[in-house]
Formats: structure tokens, sequence, C-alpha cells
């Protein structure tokens, strides 16, 4: 089984170098993919040094999913991993994504933090909806095969992060399952939060109401669980304003993010879900576009290459040049 594995980055050039340094060492046979942009870090100069990449890909958004899709897009494996950029894969990684996808369509692992009085591990996450216990994944460290990215059209682009719960919950939805390798671990020595960005209430939210009225429309076990977190949060903050922890008029700030979040989220679900009909329930996916790339660097030419392919594809670039 071949294996590409696609690190979005953002102005973490020594991260990044680290994080192939250990694919290099470990998982030498990969073909990397490095979706960059837009960083202003030096990061292009420094992969372009390198002879262990695959594919450079710039891109001009920020938004976690686009960088997703534009991986997906250029990837050839029949196994698709994502790896944060400041995460390093360990020994034994590479036969457990192949292991784990021997018997499902998805795989994760561990993630490893070295901290000054020890070492703290991530363990498998799951959420139930309804009758069904859905197993998450953390973006940082998590392999697919490419059939299941391909059915399901990649990531939905609408999410600004939180991208693989909608997608969890989609393949929960077909009728597959993610598996849990603990051989499958990554490590970092940064203050890391694994790949998902940190979002304020008003995202979060959205996120939340967004993804489960797509995926299952109007109904007591979305409104249920749509209601439940921000109704504990909001006891949460009422307590510790209560306890003169915060300021009345922060809590009423954060009470009219949190409504906002939700209200546009169950707005842009709905209309997600009347859009895409499908179970793929994906709108926004790698379909949608084909402007996500500004500029591609592809060093995978060889003498032994299709090069017919190469030069009809419009992607194609030598290592010295570029098109965009």
């Amino acid at each position: 089984m071949k294996c590409s594995v696609v690190i979005p980055t953002l102005n973490g050039r020594d991260h990044l170098a680290t994080s192939l340094d250990a694919l290099a060492a470990h998982a030498p046979a990969c073909e990397v993919i490095v979706v960059n942009g837009p960083s202003a870090d030096g990061t292009t100069g420094m992969v372009q040094n390198r002879d262990d990449v695959a594919v450079l890909l710039e891109i001009s958004e920020r938004t976690p999913g686009v960088a997703l899709n534009a991986g997906i897009n250029m990837a050839t494996g029949d196994a698709i991993a994502f790896l944060n950029h400041d995460l390093a894969v360990e020994s034994g990684w590479q036969t457990a994504v192949i292991d784990g996808l021997t018997e499902a369509v998805a795989v994760t692992g561990p993630i490893h933090q070295t901290l000054p009085v020890g070492m703290t591990t991530t363990e498998p996450e799951s959420t139930v909806i309804g009758e069904k216990s859905i197993s998450l994944f953390n973006m940082g460290n998590v392999a697919f095969r490419a059939d299941i990215l391909n059915e399901l059209d990649g990531f939905d682009e609408y999410l600004d992060a939180r991208e693989g719960i909608d997608l969890a919950h989609r393949i929960n939805n077909v009728g597959e399952t993610v598996s849990w390798e603990a051989n499958m671990g990554v490590r970092t020595e940064f203050k890391t939060d694994g790949g998902i960005r940190q979002q304020n209430r008003r995202e979060k939210y959205r996120a939340l109401a967004y993804t489960l009225m797509k995926n299952y429309g109007l109904r007591f076990t979305t409104a249920k669980e749509t209601i439940r977190p921000p109704g504990q949060d909001a006891l949460t903050s009422l307590r510790a304003t209560v306890t003169g922890e915060m300021q009345p008029t922060t809590w009423i700030a954060t009470g009219r993010d949190v409504l906002a979040g939700l209200c546009d989220g169950i707005r842009s679900g709905a209309v997600a879900r009347v859009r895409d009909r499908s179970s793929v329930r994906n709108p926004n996916g790698c379909s949608a576009r084909a402007d996500r790339v500004v500029a591609c660097y592809d060093w995978r030419w060889s003498p032994d290459s299709d090069v017919i392919w190469y030069f009809l594809n419009p992607k194609f670039t030598y290592r010295t040049a570029c098109i965009v």
C-alpha cells in the first residue's frame, strides 16, 4: 500500500523541518506533500532545498479545509495521511497506518507531548448521537483510505476548523468505521494543539450546529446535542460571574457570540443539507472548486515516470520552475 502524507503548514518552518526529518527517518517510502500558505518565514525556500518532499503546494487561504483538500487532489497514494507540522512520527508509525487501514477506512493514534514534568498522551475519543457512537480523530495524526476520501469528496471547506469532526460523522453515516492504533504514535516537544486551531465560542458553536444540522437534519437528537454544550458552557460562565471571576458584561457578550454562532450554523447547515441530499453531505468539498493552489512544485518526475502525463498536467513544475 502506497502512502501519501499531507502536511499543512503556516509560518512553522522550524517545526516543519523537524517533522520532515522524522518522516525521512521512519517513513522514507511515503510520498510527502507540503501545503504551505501563506507563510512569510522562509518555509518555501526550506522545502525547496530538501530532497525528501515530493510536492510543495502554495495556497492563498488559511482555512484548514482548503489546505487539506489541496493535498488530497495531489496525492497518489492508496492511503492518505494528515500530519500536523509540529508533530514528528515515531518508529512503527507507517506500519501502524497500513495495519489500521486493513481493518477500517480511517485510522488514528496517540499524540505524545513532552512537558517539563513528564509526558502526556492522547486517548481515543468518541461522541454519541442518539444511539450511535461515533469515533473521532485528531487531524494532527490520522490516515484514510484514498477511496473513502474520494467517495466523501474530502473535507467541508465551510468549516474554519473542526473539519475532522464533520468527516467523522460522514464516515459513520456511510456505515464505515475508524480504528485506533496505539503504535501510530507521533510526538512533540513544542506547545501544540495537535492540529486543531483554538476557536472562539462563536466559531466553535457555529461549527457544532452546522455539522449536526447538515448531517442529521432537524430532529430531537440534533436539537438536544446542539443545545447541550452551550448550555453547560453558559452555566459554568454564570457560576464564574456569581463568584466574581467573570464580569457580567463579559458573560453577556459571550452569550451573544454563542447565540450568533448557533443561529449561523443552523442556517448554513440547513442550506448545505438541501444542496447535497446524498449520503456524502459535502457541498463544499474537493470537487467544488479548482482554484485552491496558486503555485505548485512537483518533483515526482523521473526517467521511469510517464513523461507525457507530467507535461500534460497543468500543475506540473520542475524544481527550478513554477506554474501558477
